[in-house]
């Protein structure tokens, strides 16, 4: 059997913040809902697809990153959730769910079976999670926080991009680590749900702050312990004027640089050495071993209601292309998923 099988591509390299008109909708392209005999791949219909801000990195001919760029022409890649459709591996059959690298598109045969892993589905857990809170943003959080933060009770934490698919995490993690922590977001929506949803001490826009430093100051009087960064930039400039003696700054994302064609220079990197502070990038990557630790864990607090999680879903392939350019403006509240089909 032969079907349409819609993809959402990118046209072209991208320069600056990316467009709607970076991407478009193909169709007429024709796919058979059949494995090839002998070629040990697997065949899925995509369920859920994940906007992430590192897809950002892939839309740039740049060949230094730890991930290739996308190729023009072609269906972008991200990570989604699949249900599999037919199948010549021995490890995975019809009817599995599966997560990890797919396309986006409606079915994709996956020839690198390494990508992705089977999952189970959680009655009292929604599927789409798996690309969020169980997926590879909460892993980032949960990896980040303990392995590159290494947290101590009492401590003083600050999350930029507080409301976002990793941050909304961390800042629950750090609370349920007996820590004091505050967010930074940029609407007074975010800031709202930062404190009466996820449970911050303190949260603010920081679109009306005209000094985040004196922010900062404002918030954490007695300096910051941890500060995990999902921005970069001015942010990530004040933090530095007011991190504590031996302050730990997690760098997982710089979203407020990844569209600049000059990223903007950091000025006060002179704290590193006179507060003692460690600074390190991470990726979620480096940390595999602990990923059965990390569903354990964020499944039993999710079921305990210790935690929520905060999702913006958009409705079909064809709304991926704007849901994905909102995220560089703020437009997401919460983790951005695009539903392809429904169960």
């Amino acid at each position: 059997m032969e079907v349409e099988n819609k993809q959402i591509i990118l046209k072209r390299y991208v320069d600056g913040i990316p467009k709607e008109t970076d991407m478009e909708l193909r169709l007429g392209s024709k796919i058979k809902l059949k494995t090839p005999k002998g070629s040990g791949a697997f065949l899925v219909k995509n369920l859920y697809l994940s906007c992430d801000p590192y897809m950002r990195g892939r839309m740039r001919n740049f060949h230094g990153s730890y991930i290739p760029p996308f190729v023009p022409g072609s269906a972008i890649e991200g990570f989604g959730v699949s249900r599999v459709v037919d199948s010549d591996n021995p490890n995975f059959k019809p009817g599995d769910l599966v997560c990890g690298m797919t396309g986006w598109e409606e079915y994709s045969l996956i020839q690198k079976t390494e990508q992705l892993r089977k999952i189970q589905q959680h009655d009292d857990i929604p599927l789409s999670y798996h690309v969020g809170l169980l997926g590879m943003p909460g892993f980032t959080a949960y990896a980040g926080f303990y392995e590159v933060c290494s947290p101590r009770k009492g401590e003083y934490v600050f999350v930029s991009a507080a409301s976002g698919a990793v941050g909304q995490l961390v800042g629950q993690l750090a609370k349920l680590h007996g820590c004091y922590v505050v967010g930074s977001a940029g609407t007074s929506q975010k800031v709202d749900l930062l404190k009466n949803t996820l449970g911050f001490d303190e949260a603010f826009n920081y679109k009306e702050e005209p000094d985040l430093d004196a922010a900062l100051k404002r918030y954490f009087p007695q300096g910051i312990d941890i500060y995990f960064d999902n921005v970069g930039g001015t942010t990530l400039d004040a933090a530095l004027l007011n991190m504590r003696i031996h302050g730990r700054i997690a760098v997982c994302g710089m979203v407020s640089e990844q569209s600049l064609s000059k990223p903007q220079g950091i000025h006060n990197l002179f704290n590193l050495i006179t507060k003692r502070i460690k600074m390190q990038g991470f990726l979620q990557s480096d940390f595999l071993h602990l990923f059965p630790q990390f569903l354990e864990h964020v499944i039993s607090y999710y079921k305990q209601g210790k935690i929520v999680y905060i999702e913006d879903m958009n409705e079909g392939l064809e709304s991926a292309p704007a849901a994905f350019v909102g995220l560089f403006s703020g437009k997401n509240v919460g983790k951005q998923v695009i539903c392809v089909a429904r169960e």
